[in-house]
């Protein structure tokens, strides 16, 4: 299926934003310069910002603002994991979105994206005009061990297989907590390795259709896999920084906020069930099962994230 997103665009404006604790955060801004504001609040942890994700916007209405969290893609340190929490990657949130004079906006995130949206919502609600949220992932506990510890081998068999097998027997009761470790080793090769199998892991669970090994391959290199690998490894160890429910039980606070939620029906790495629960404890959310996997590129997902984010374009007026 084609994707019906805009046409590609360059950024009118870039740079880094330095934070707190020696991090510096890589930004751009595209579109209309005196468009409504929409921040792209990237997945993983780790993933990083890409030119296709500057494509979902109308680039005549939107002032378009991506950037890499802390340790991702272009920001600085690469793959690092000091001062990397949560917390910390709201408050940069919320100083961008200050140094650029921006006092409300429109959140657009998938996956972890959409755990970053709902926090940032929860923390900062007057700054946020409306959400477009995509394969929900509320950072629960039984999310991450439906991910980490074997759930997906019902479906993915042949990947959770290899995954795991990268582990020794008694180790695998916590197979985040081993990959993480061996992220940290001083072997570069072994780093390298363990980021690649982790990334492996994920991509090769996204999709409606099974990617051949040579289409996954292609897939991990042509982004930063070392910093997708530590940093969602070290996150799901951590459980997110979050406490457990957290989202769902402080709702309320953003019960005010409109929300559209588009989520693959066969959502194996953020079940849609999470959209679900998310949907009724927002009343002013719509909720769009679709046809596709996890991925933003997979099935219908392209499609209804553009057309949901013109929608939410209107409620800004």
């Amino acid at each position: 299926m084609r994707e019906k997103l805009y046409p590609p665009i360059k950024p009118y404006k870039q740079g880094f934003l330095r934070v707190l604790f020696g991090h510096e955060i890589y930004w751009e801004e595209c579109g209309n310069p005196k468009g409504y504001p929409i921040l792209f609040v990237h997945g993983g942890p780790g993933a990083g910002c890409s030119e296709r994700d500057r494509r979902f916007f109308d680039p005549k209405k939107w002032r378009i603002v991506l950037f890499d969290q802390r340790g991702s893609g272009r920001s600085k340190p690469f793959a690092s994991t000091k001062t990397n929490t949560t917390p910390d990657l709201i408050w940069d949130i919320h100083y961008l979105l200050r140094m650029k004079g921006i006092e409300k906006a429109v959140l657009f995130g998938g996956s972890w994206g959409s755990t970053l949206s709902l926090v940032y919502a929860l923390q900062y609600p007057e700054t946020v005009a409306g959400m477009v949220l995509r394969g929900i992932f509320l950072a629960e506990e039984e999310e991450i061990k439906a991910y980490t510890t074997g759930e997906i081998g019902k479906y993915f068999p042949e990947i959770w297989n290899r995954f795991v097998s990268q582990i020794p027997p008694d180790k695998r009761n916590d197979p985040a907590a081993y990959y993480y470790n061996q992220m940290q080793s001083k072997n570069k090769s072994t780093r390298m390795h363990f980021a690649y199998e982790w990334a492996h892991y994920e991509l090769g669970t996204l999709y409606l259709r099974e990617k051949t090994e040579k289409e996954l391959n292609e897939m991990i290199l042509e982004f930063p896999y070392e910093s997708l690998g530590v940093l969602e490894a070290y996150y799901m160890v951590n459980n997110c920084f979050l406490a457990d429910g957290y989202i769902l039980k402080n709702s309320k606070i953003i019960s005010h906020i409109p929300a559209s939620i588009i989520q693959g029906r066969y959502d194996m790495v953020c079940p849609p069930v999470s959209a679900y629960k998310l949907h009724l404890m927002l009343p002013k959310s719509e909720l769009h099962m679709v046809l596709a996997g996890h991925s933003s590129s997979d099935g219908e997902i392209a499609g209804k994230l553009v057309s949901e984010t013109e929608k939410m374009f209107k409620k800004t007026d």
